[in-house]
């Protein structure tokens, strides 16, 4: 069997929150590697979802690695929480840290591992000189906020252009892509150098339920292109 090279990280915000526990753990059990979190604050995004309580909560349900994304300003008051609340790596967005250098060292300083995360619309060289002290990229396929929203394959040669940078400058970083994956985008955003995959509703509002939704993106990444 040949080891895969990529992580599946479904999406909590698609959950069904009557049930949370129950449908993490049928995720994990479907081969879910980490759950992503979408932390929203409705001033950066229009949307207000979930906090660290929650995380918390949801720890009693999976021992995954927790994946969480601020899509929130001023993230660096925060981080000490979400730390706490067992996160494993947390992603803050470029556009709301002016300080991004010190907001990753202080996920380091908290035991954490850190992520830089750009909006669709905003430019891969942003971020170029932070990357030699990020862990992660996440490079959004949606204009966050909403869940369910389609995938924006203009932003396909973006995710190409990160992966030659951080071949150039921190090589073992990888790319996680959140926004609109699917069976018909995941295998796109692999072949332009993305790893890990965030999923909400593909995996959590799947008509054949959370197994045959994971099925869909796995086998679709097993068979190449």
């Amino acid at each position: 069997m040949v080891e895969k090279d990529y992580l599946i990280s479904p999406s909590i915000l698609s959950a069904d929150f009557t049930r949370l526990g129950d449908e993490i753990r049928l995720a994990e059990e479907a081969g879910a590697d980490w759950f992503h979190f979408d932390i929203m604050d409705g001033h950066f995004v229009p949307n207000l979802a979930m906090g660290p309580a929650l995380i918390k909560s949801c720890r009693k349900a999976t021992d995954r690695p927790f994946d969480v994304h601020l899509m929130i300003e001023k993230p660096e008051r925060h981080l000490d929480k979400f730390a706490e609340a067992g996160a494993a790596t947390i992603s803050v967005h470029i556009e709301t840290c002016p300080q991004m250098e010190n907001t990753l060292a202080m996920i380091h300083d908290l035991g954490c591992k850190a992520g830089i995360a750009l909006n669709p619309g905003t430019s891969a060289e942003k971020i170029r000189p932070f990357l030699k002290n990020a862990d992660l990229v996440l490079v959004m396929t949606v204009n966050p906020g909403f869940s369910g929203q389609s995938f924006m394959p203009e932003v396909l040669p973006k995710m190409g252009q990160i992966r030659k940078m951080l071949d150039d400058i921190n090589p073992g970083v990888p790319i996680e892509v959140d926004g609109g994956i699917n069976p018909g985008t995941i295998r796109q955003a692999y072949d332009q150098g993305a790893r890990i995959f965030a999923a909400a509703s593909s995996i959590f509002i799947h008509p054949g339920g959370i197994q045959a939704g994971m099925n869909s993106l796995t086998e679709t990444l097993s068979h190449p292109a």
